[in-house]
Protein backbone atom coordinates (compact mmCIF):
# COMPACT_ATOMS: atom_id res chain seq x y z
CA UNK A 1 0.00 0.00 0.00
CA UNK A 2 1.25 3.44 -1.05
CA UNK A 3 1.97 6.14 1.49
CA UNK A 4 -0.61 8.86 1.96
CA UNK A 5 1.08 12.42 0.72
CA UNK A 6 -0.14 15.65 2.18
CA UNK A 7 0.66 18.71 -0.15
CA UNK A 8 0.29 22.10 1.89
CA UNK A 9 -0.29 24.78 -0.39
CA UNK A 10 -2.85 24.61 -3.55
CA UNK A 11 -1.30 26.90 -5.62
CA UNK A 12 0.20 26.16 -9.36
CA UNK A 13 2.93 24.06 -7.46
CA UNK A 14 0.89 22.27 -5.56
CA UNK A 15 -1.32 21.40 -7.91
CA UNK A 16 1.04 20.15 -10.49
CA UNK A 17 3.10 18.06 -8.04
CA UNK A 18 -0.52 16.17 -7.03
CA UNK A 19 -0.80 16.20 -11.51
CA UNK A 20 2.50 14.69 -12.18
CA UNK A 21 2.20 12.14 -9.56
CA UNK A 22 -1.29 10.83 -10.48
CA UNK A 23 0.40 11.02 -14.13
CA UNK A 24 3.08 9.31 -12.82
CA UNK A 25 1.37 5.81 -11.94
CA UNK A 26 0.60 7.39 -7.44
CA UNK A 27 -2.47 5.44 -6.72
CA UNK A 28 -2.07 6.11 -3.05
CA UNK A 29 -4.48 8.26 -1.01
CA UNK A 30 -3.94 11.98 -2.37
CA UNK A 31 -4.85 15.66 -0.21
CA UNK A 32 -4.21 18.85 -1.67
CA UNK A 33 -4.90 21.84 1.13
CA UNK A 34 -5.31 25.23 0.62
CA UNK A 35 -6.34 27.99 2.34
CA UNK A 36 -8.00 29.87 -0.65
CA UNK A 37 -11.78 28.97 -1.46
CA UNK A 38 -10.87 28.68 -5.06
CA UNK A 39 -9.50 25.81 -6.75
CA UNK A 40 -5.57 26.12 -8.04
CA UNK A 41 -5.38 28.79 -9.68
CA UNK A 42 -2.80 30.91 -11.58
CA UNK A 43 -1.54 34.19 -10.45
CA UNK A 44 0.48 35.82 -13.25
CA UNK A 45 -2.88 37.39 -14.68
CA UNK A 46 -3.83 38.42 -11.56
CA UNK A 47 -1.73 41.70 -11.75
CA UNK A 48 -2.97 42.66 -15.77
CA UNK A 49 -6.02 40.40 -17.42
CA UNK A 50 -7.75 39.71 -14.15
CA UNK A 51 -7.51 43.07 -12.71
CA UNK A 52 -8.26 44.55 -15.95
CA UNK A 53 -11.66 42.16 -15.93
CA UNK A 54 -10.68 40.75 -18.96
CA UNK A 55 -11.13 37.52 -17.76
CA UNK A 56 -13.39 35.75 -14.65
CA UNK A 57 -12.35 33.88 -11.72
CA UNK A 58 -12.76 30.94 -13.79
CA UNK A 59 -10.57 31.72 -16.15
CA UNK A 60 -7.35 31.98 -13.55
CA UNK A 61 -8.33 27.86 -12.52
CA UNK A 62 -5.51 25.41 -13.76
CA UNK A 63 -8.32 22.79 -13.67
CA UNK A 64 -11.96 22.26 -13.21
CA UNK A 65 -13.00 21.14 -9.64
CA UNK A 66 -13.86 17.85 -11.72
CA UNK A 67 -10.30 17.17 -12.21
CA UNK A 68 -9.47 16.85 -8.97
CA UNK A 69 -12.99 14.65 -8.16
CA UNK A 70 -11.96 12.45 -10.71
CA UNK A 71 -8.65 12.12 -9.94
CA UNK A 72 -9.50 11.24 -6.49
CA UNK A 73 -6.95 14.52 -4.82
CA UNK A 74 -9.22 15.62 -1.93
CA UNK A 75 -8.31 19.31 -2.73
CA UNK A 76 -9.20 20.92 0.62
CA UNK A 77 -10.08 24.38 0.46
CA UNK A 78 -10.44 27.15 3.16
CA UNK A 79 -7.95 25.10 5.25
CA UNK A 80 -5.02 26.63 6.77
CA UNK A 81 -2.04 24.44 8.25
CA UNK A 82 -0.38 25.98 11.24
CA UNK A 83 1.98 23.10 12.38
CA UNK A 84 4.08 19.73 11.90
CA UNK A 85 4.51 17.14 13.90
CA UNK A 86 7.66 15.28 12.39
CA UNK A 87 8.19 12.81 14.74
CA UNK A 88 4.73 11.96 14.78
CA UNK A 89 4.09 12.52 10.42
CA UNK A 90 1.02 14.55 10.98
CA UNK A 91 -0.13 18.01 9.98
CA UNK A 92 -2.63 20.50 12.70
CA UNK A 93 -5.09 22.63 11.22
CA UNK A 94 -5.82 26.22 12.51
CA UNK A 95 -9.72 24.33 13.58
CA UNK A 96 -7.10 21.57 16.03
CA UNK A 97 -7.79 19.04 13.75
CA UNK A 98 -4.66 17.05 12.40
CA UNK A 99 -3.61 14.82 9.02
CA UNK A 100 -1.40 12.14 9.02
CA UNK A 101 1.28 11.90 6.38
CA UNK A 102 3.69 9.14 4.78
CA UNK A 103 5.24 12.21 3.04
CA UNK A 104 4.70 15.86 3.24
CA UNK A 105 5.45 18.58 0.30
CA UNK A 106 5.44 22.34 1.72
CA UNK A 107 4.06 24.30 -1.62
CA UNK A 108 3.34 27.16 0.65
CA UNK A 109 4.61 30.12 -1.91
CA UNK A 110 5.26 33.95 -0.85
CA UNK A 111 3.27 36.57 0.96
CA UNK A 112 3.86 40.53 -0.28
CA UNK A 113 6.20 42.28 1.50
CA UNK A 114 5.15 44.69 3.67
CA UNK A 115 6.43 48.52 4.92
CA UNK A 116 7.25 49.63 8.32
CA UNK A 117 6.08 52.60 7.73
CA UNK A 118 3.33 55.26 9.90
CA UNK A 119 -0.01 55.07 7.71
CA UNK A 120 0.68 51.47 6.40
CA UNK A 121 -2.20 49.71 8.17
CA UNK A 122 -5.28 52.58 7.03
CA UNK A 123 -7.97 51.56 4.43
CA UNK A 124 -7.33 51.63 1.13
CA UNK A 125 -3.53 50.49 1.60
CA UNK A 126 -3.12 46.85 -0.10
CA UNK A 127 -1.23 44.10 -1.81
CA UNK A 128 -1.47 41.84 -4.13
CA UNK A 129 -1.38 38.08 -4.06
CA UNK A 130 -4.33 36.54 -4.77
CA UNK A 131 -8.08 36.62 -6.37
CA UNK A 132 -9.33 38.47 -3.04
CA UNK A 133 -6.83 41.05 -3.22
CA UNK A 134 -7.46 41.94 -6.78
CA UNK A 135 -11.53 41.57 -6.02
CA UNK A 136 -11.06 44.20 -3.39
CA UNK A 137 -8.75 46.53 -5.32
CA UNK A 138 -10.96 46.45 -8.78
CA UNK A 139 -13.58 47.35 -6.38
CA UNK A 140 -11.65 50.22 -4.46
CA UNK A 141 -10.18 51.54 -8.16
CA UNK A 142 -13.47 52.51 -9.46
CA UNK A 143 -14.25 54.63 -6.94
CA UNK A 144 -11.11 56.17 -6.94
CA UNK A 145 -8.80 58.72 -9.37
CA UNK A 146 -5.74 58.63 -7.36
CA UNK A 147 -3.27 55.53 -7.05
CA UNK A 148 -0.37 55.53 -5.68
CA UNK A 149 2.01 52.69 -6.50
CA UNK A 150 5.40 51.85 -4.10
CA UNK A 151 7.24 49.98 -6.40
CA UNK A 152 8.55 49.57 -9.52
CA UNK A 153 9.27 46.05 -10.04
CA UNK A 154 7.02 43.01 -12.51
CA UNK A 155 3.65 43.68 -10.32
CA UNK A 156 4.07 47.26 -9.84
CA UNK A 157 4.02 48.60 -13.47
CA UNK A 158 1.80 45.91 -14.30
CA UNK A 159 -0.80 47.39 -12.37
CA UNK A 160 0.33 51.06 -13.56
CA UNK A 161 -0.45 50.29 -16.95
CA UNK A 162 -3.89 48.88 -16.36
CA UNK A 163 -4.77 51.68 -14.08
CA UNK A 164 -3.93 54.29 -16.92
CA UNK A 165 -6.09 52.00 -18.96
CA UNK A 166 -8.91 52.51 -16.90
CA UNK A 167 -8.12 56.83 -16.75
CA UNK A 168 -6.87 56.35 -13.62
CA UNK A 169 -3.79 59.33 -12.40
CA UNK A 170 -0.96 56.96 -11.77
CA UNK A 171 2.01 57.89 -9.28
CA UNK A 172 4.72 54.85 -9.13
CA UNK A 173 7.38 55.28 -6.23
CA UNK A 174 10.57 53.83 -6.87
CA UNK A 175 13.27 53.89 -3.95
CA UNK A 176 15.77 52.78 -6.17
CA UNK A 177 17.25 55.37 -9.31
CA UNK A 178 15.64 52.80 -12.28
CA UNK A 179 12.74 50.76 -12.46
CA UNK A 180 13.26 46.85 -12.53
CA UNK A 181 16.76 47.66 -11.38
CA UNK A 182 17.46 44.44 -9.24
CA UNK A 183 16.63 42.20 -12.50
CA UNK A 184 17.10 44.22 -15.87
CA UNK A 185 20.10 46.22 -16.76
CA UNK A 186 20.07 49.84 -17.13
CA UNK A 187 18.51 49.95 -21.41
CA UNK A 188 15.68 47.73 -20.10
CA UNK A 189 14.87 49.95 -17.41
CA UNK A 190 14.91 53.32 -19.57
CA UNK A 191 12.78 51.83 -21.88
CA UNK A 192 10.03 51.30 -19.24
CA UNK A 193 10.60 54.31 -17.61
CA UNK A 194 9.83 55.99 -20.98
CA UNK A 195 6.87 54.00 -21.96
CA UNK A 196 4.89 54.60 -18.23
CA UNK A 197 6.08 58.24 -19.02
CA UNK A 198 4.63 58.35 -22.27
CA UNK A 199 1.36 56.69 -20.86
CA UNK A 200 1.16 59.20 -18.10
CA UNK A 201 2.43 57.91 -15.02
CA UNK A 202 4.37 59.98 -13.14
CA UNK A 203 7.15 57.79 -12.51
CA UNK A 204 9.06 59.06 -9.02
CA UNK A 205 12.46 57.52 -8.39
CA UNK A 206 15.42 57.41 -5.60
CA UNK A 207 12.19 58.64 -3.79
CA UNK A 208 11.19 57.40 0.05
CA UNK A 209 8.28 57.13 1.75
CA UNK A 210 8.00 59.20 5.06
CA UNK A 211 3.97 58.27 5.45
CA UNK A 212 0.76 57.36 4.63
CA UNK A 213 -1.68 59.88 5.72
CA UNK A 214 -5.82 60.59 5.84
CA UNK A 215 -7.76 60.74 8.80
CA UNK A 216 -9.77 57.03 8.15
CA UNK A 217 -8.70 55.79 5.14
CA UNK A 218 -5.18 56.87 3.19
CA UNK A 219 -5.47 60.12 1.86
CA UNK A 220 -2.07 61.07 0.44
CA UNK A 221 1.43 59.55 0.76
CA UNK A 222 3.66 61.62 2.23
CA UNK A 223 7.45 61.64 0.50
CA UNK A 224 10.91 62.07 1.84
CA UNK A 225 11.56 65.38 0.04
CA UNK A 226 8.84 66.76 1.88
CA UNK A 227 6.35 66.71 -0.92
CA UNK A 228 2.86 64.83 -1.01
CA UNK A 229 1.39 62.58 -3.21
CA UNK A 230 -2.77 62.43 -3.69
CA UNK A 231 -4.01 59.04 -3.24
CA UNK A 232 -7.17 57.40 -2.73
CA UNK A 233 -5.56 53.96 -3.24
CA UNK A 234 -1.94 52.83 -2.39
CA UNK A 235 -1.07 49.30 -3.93
CA UNK A 236 2.47 48.27 -1.61
CA UNK A 237 4.23 46.17 -4.36
CA UNK A 238 7.94 46.03 -3.16
CA UNK A 239 8.76 42.47 -3.69
CA UNK A 240 7.82 39.44 -1.67
CA UNK A 241 8.85 36.95 1.07
CA UNK A 242 8.68 33.03 0.91
CA UNK A 243 6.87 31.24 3.40
CA UNK A 244 8.72 29.37 5.02
CA UNK A 245 7.66 30.27 8.83
CA UNK A 246 5.96 26.50 9.06
CA UNK A 247 9.03 24.92 7.85
CA UNK A 248 11.51 27.07 10.34
CA UNK A 249 8.90 26.56 13.15
CA UNK A 250 9.16 22.81 12.25
CA UNK A 251 13.09 22.73 12.51
CA UNK A 252 13.61 22.20 8.92
CA UNK A 253 16.51 23.97 7.29
CA UNK A 254 15.54 27.19 5.90
CA UNK A 255 17.74 30.62 4.80
CA UNK A 256 14.99 33.26 3.32
CA UNK A 257 12.65 30.09 1.69
CA UNK A 258 13.09 26.43 2.42
CA UNK A 259 16.16 24.73 1.54
CA UNK A 260 16.19 21.70 -0.48
CA UNK A 261 18.23 19.44 -2.96
CA UNK A 262 18.09 18.82 -6.26
CA UNK A 263 15.20 16.14 -5.47
CA UNK A 264 13.25 19.35 -3.90
CA UNK A 265 13.83 17.36 -0.66
CA UNK A 266 13.97 18.99 2.85
CA UNK A 267 16.73 18.36 5.83
CA UNK A 268 13.66 15.74 6.67
CA UNK A 269 13.64 12.54 4.14
CA UNK A 270 9.94 12.67 4.01
CA UNK A 271 9.08 16.16 3.50
CA UNK A 272 9.52 17.69 0.06
CA UNK A 273 9.14 21.56 -0.69
CA UNK A 274 8.37 23.06 -4.27
CA UNK A 275 7.92 26.71 -5.96
CA UNK A 276 8.36 30.26 -4.80
CA UNK A 277 8.90 29.18 -0.48
CA UNK A 278 12.00 27.02 -1.89
CA UNK A 279 15.84 27.38 -2.01
CA UNK A 280 18.11 25.29 -3.74
CA UNK A 281 21.56 25.41 -5.16
CA UNK A 282 21.57 25.69 -8.88
CA UNK A 283 25.00 24.52 -10.77
CA UNK A 284 24.56 26.36 -13.75
CA UNK A 285 24.58 29.71 -12.21
CA UNK A 286 27.12 28.22 -9.41
CA UNK A 287 24.63 29.93 -6.40
CA UNK A 288 22.16 29.34 -4.31
CA UNK A 289 18.68 30.64 -5.90
CA UNK A 290 15.09 31.59 -5.02
CA UNK A 291 12.66 31.97 -7.60
CA UNK A 292 9.26 33.54 -8.29
CA UNK A 293 8.28 32.20 -11.16
CA UNK A 294 5.70 29.75 -13.15
CA UNK A 295 8.46 27.79 -14.91
CA UNK A 296 9.63 27.28 -11.63
CA UNK A 297 6.92 26.54 -9.93
CA UNK A 298 5.96 23.96 -12.64
CA UNK A 299 9.10 22.42 -13.38
CA UNK A 300 10.10 21.91 -9.91
CA UNK A 301 6.88 20.43 -8.96
CA UNK A 302 7.46 17.63 -11.37
CA UNK A 303 10.92 17.09 -10.28
CA UNK A 304 9.57 16.65 -6.83
CA UNK A 305 6.55 14.17 -7.78
CA UNK A 306 9.34 12.45 -9.92
CA UNK A 307 11.57 11.98 -6.55
CA UNK A 308 8.82 10.75 -4.68
CA UNK A 309 7.76 8.05 -7.20
CA UNK A 310 11.30 6.44 -7.04
CA UNK A 311 12.80 8.59 -9.73
CA UNK A 312 16.64 9.35 -9.30
CA UNK A 313 16.23 13.39 -10.12
CA UNK A 314 18.51 16.28 -10.04
CA UNK A 315 16.85 19.60 -10.64
CA UNK A 316 18.74 22.61 -12.09
CA UNK A 317 17.05 24.61 -14.37
CA UNK A 318 17.18 27.75 -16.90
CA UNK A 319 14.79 29.66 -15.47
CA UNK A 320 12.46 32.31 -17.55
CA UNK A 321 9.79 34.67 -16.93
CA UNK A 322 7.54 37.44 -18.60
CA UNK A 323 5.65 40.57 -18.05
CA UNK A 324 3.08 42.39 -20.03
CA UNK A 325 2.66 46.15 -19.83
CA UNK A 326 0.65 48.18 -22.24
CA UNK A 327 1.72 46.69 -25.54
CA UNK A 328 5.10 45.25 -24.76
CA UNK A 329 5.73 41.81 -23.66
CA UNK A 330 9.23 41.58 -21.75
CA UNK A 331 10.17 37.99 -21.38
CA UNK A 332 13.39 37.27 -19.73
CA UNK A 333 15.63 33.93 -19.95
CA UNK A 334 18.42 33.07 -17.45
CA UNK A 335 19.14 35.03 -14.69
CA UNK A 336 21.49 38.37 -15.41
CA UNK A 337 22.57 38.44 -12.19
CA UNK A 338 26.80 39.15 -12.60
CA UNK A 339 27.18 40.18 -16.02
CA UNK A 340 29.76 41.75 -17.02
CA UNK A 341 28.75 43.02 -20.61
CA UNK A 342 25.56 43.56 -22.69
CA UNK A 343 24.84 43.94 -26.35
CA UNK A 344 21.89 45.51 -27.45
CA UNK A 345 20.17 44.11 -30.55
CA UNK A 346 17.55 45.67 -32.71
CA UNK A 347 16.22 49.19 -31.92
CA UNK A 348 14.52 50.31 -28.40
CA UNK A 349 12.40 53.12 -30.20
CA UNK A 350 11.00 50.63 -32.69
CA UNK A 351 9.63 48.98 -29.35
CA UNK A 352 11.28 45.80 -30.67
CA UNK A 353 14.81 45.26 -29.13
CA UNK A 354 16.81 42.43 -26.59
CA UNK A 355 19.52 42.71 -24.89
CA UNK A 356 22.01 40.07 -24.17
CA UNK A 357 23.66 39.61 -21.02
CA UNK A 358 27.07 38.16 -20.74
CA UNK A 359 29.33 36.86 -18.36
CA UNK A 360 33.42 36.24 -19.10
CA UNK A 361 32.17 36.52 -22.85
CA UNK A 362 29.51 33.66 -22.38
CA UNK A 363 25.74 34.12 -22.64
CA UNK A 364 24.03 34.30 -19.22
CA UNK A 365 20.92 35.76 -19.71
CA UNK A 366 18.57 37.62 -22.34
CA UNK A 367 15.73 40.04 -22.03
CA UNK A 368 13.21 40.07 -24.76
CA UNK A 369 10.84 43.11 -25.46
CA UNK A 370 8.13 42.21 -28.44
CA UNK A 371 10.70 39.79 -29.91
CA UNK A 372 9.86 36.39 -29.01
CA UNK A 373 12.35 34.73 -31.80
CA UNK A 374 15.41 35.74 -29.81
CA UNK A 375 13.35 34.18 -26.67
CA UNK A 376 13.36 31.07 -27.37
CA UNK A 377 16.37 30.90 -28.98
CA UNK A 378 17.76 32.10 -26.05
CA UNK A 379 16.38 29.43 -23.75
CA UNK A 380 18.46 27.07 -26.00
CA UNK A 381 21.81 28.58 -25.93
CA UNK A 382 22.38 30.09 -22.85
CA UNK A 383 26.15 28.99 -21.68
CA UNK A 384 27.10 29.59 -24.73
CA UNK A 385 30.39 31.48 -25.96
CA UNK A 386 28.74 35.02 -26.93
CA UNK A 387 29.09 35.31 -30.78
CA UNK A 388 27.06 38.23 -33.01
CA UNK A 389 24.82 35.57 -34.75
CA UNK A 390 24.04 33.23 -31.86
CA UNK A 391 20.52 35.13 -31.59
CA UNK A 392 18.31 35.94 -34.35
CA UNK A 393 17.75 39.61 -35.30
CA UNK A 394 15.40 41.21 -33.28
Amino acid sequence: MQEEIVIVGAGQAGAQVAQSLRQGGFEGALRLIGDEAHPPYQRPPLSKKFLAGEIGAEGLWLRPPAFYTTNTIDHIPNTRVVGIDRSAKRVQLENGDTISYGKLVLATGTKARLLPIKGSDKDGVVTLRSIGDVDAIRDRLSKSQNLVIIGAGYIGLEVAAVARALGKDVCVIEAQDRPMKRVVSETVSDFFAKLHADNGVQLRLNTGIEALEGREGVESVKLNNGDSVLADLVLVAVGAEPNDQLATDAGLDTDNGILVDGAAQTSDPDIYAVGDCTRFHSGRYSRSVRMESVQNAIDQAKIAAQALLGQDVDYDPLPWFWSDQYEIKLQIAGLSEGYDKTVVVGDPAAKKFYVAYLKDNALIAVDSINSPRSHMMARRVIGETWRDDLLPEA
